[in-house]
């Protein structure tokens, strides 16, 4: 995450939503945010859960924790998580993921490398491939 800009910082956010998918509350909580709910969510709840999140605490909305518990409790406490194994990467490549890290975009990219846009998508490729990754978004995480 970002610095945090000192004249923010004590900022609290809570998502009031229609999208109930699990990775835009984990990029929420990502991010910052201390709350996520439902656009359902009825008024006095609301009120309680601003109140709630401006007071320093978090909040989720219960299907949101229901389904975080079990996600939870489905993984194995024996299972380590999973980690990419960056030793299969080219020192090129690793400059390229630390850039996409980064929110680059890949014709920026090529140009901080000094490498044509062609090469920057193959070096994109290749990391999608060799760290198991569906998407950029992906390489982020």
């Amino acid at each position: 995450m970002p610095e945090a800009d000192p004249a923010t910082a004590a900022t609290r956010v809570l998502i009031l939503t229609t999208i109930d998918l699990d990775e835009h509350v984990f990029a929420a909580i990502r991010a910052g945010a201390s709350g996520f709910l439902l656009k359902d969510t009825d008024s006095e709840d609301l009120l309680a859960a601003i109140r709630i999140v401006a007071g320093g605490e978090a909040l989720l909305a219960p299907t949101v924790t229901r389904r975080l518990i079990e996600a939870f409790v489905r993984q194995s406490p024996t299972e380590p998580a999973r980690t990419a194994d960056l030793d299969v990467l080219t020192e090129r490549e690793i400059e390229a993921l630390r850039s996409v890290a980064h929110g680059r975009s890949t014709a920026e990219i090529a140009v901080d490398l000094f490498i044509s846009y062609a090469t920057t998508k193959t070096h994109a490729s290749h990391l999608l491939t060799k760290l198991g990754a569906r998407d950029r978004a992906q390489l982020d995480l």
